[in-house]
């Protein structure tokens, strides 16, 4: 009997199957991670939207907006996440709240993935994910105008 290559293919078949699971294990992770920030982006910028187009004017527009965009990304577990929240209106661009407004509020976070080993860069890379929702003010909204 001849001490050869006996056993050895359940060694290399351990060693390879760590070696695709860990990448694997980390794709894994990184795609729940992102879709996670997908959903807290998206929540943010429909609540925003609602928040801004609700408020009296557009400075108490602006507060709650991002007040409710990070509460919505707390919601989903991204309590930390970097947040930027931007209002554009038109047709009235210093008034959103003037007539027939249609307000864009875009949201542009990221998340953090799961760190790399040292071999392959090492840190711990970002993803950037942004929303927008478009919210019209009311067409039958009553329009103030100065005193006559």
């Amino acid at each position: 009997m001849r001490r050869g290559e006996e056993g050895s293919a359940i060694v290399e078949l351990v060693w390879l199957g760590i070696l695709l699971l860990v990448p694997l294990l980390w794709i894994v992770l990184s795609v729940s991670h992102v879709q996670q920030g997908a959903f807290g982006v998206a929540a943010a910028a429909r609540a925003a939207g609602r928040a801004y187009a609700l408020a009296p004017d557009d400075a108490s527009g602006r507060a709650a907006a991002t007040a409710v965009a990070r509460r919505a990304l707390a919601d989903q577990g991204l309590g930390d996440a970097p947040l930027d929240v931007s209002v554009t209106c038109t047709p009235f661009p210093h008034d959103c709240h003037s007539g027939t407004s249609v307000i864009t509020v875009r949201i542009r976070s990221a998340v953090e993935l799961p760190p790399l080993p040292d071999f392959l860069g090492g840190g711990q890379p970002r993803f950037a994910l942004s929303a927008s929702q478009t919210v019209p003010i009311g067409r039958y909204q009553e329009v103030r105008r100065g005193p006559r």
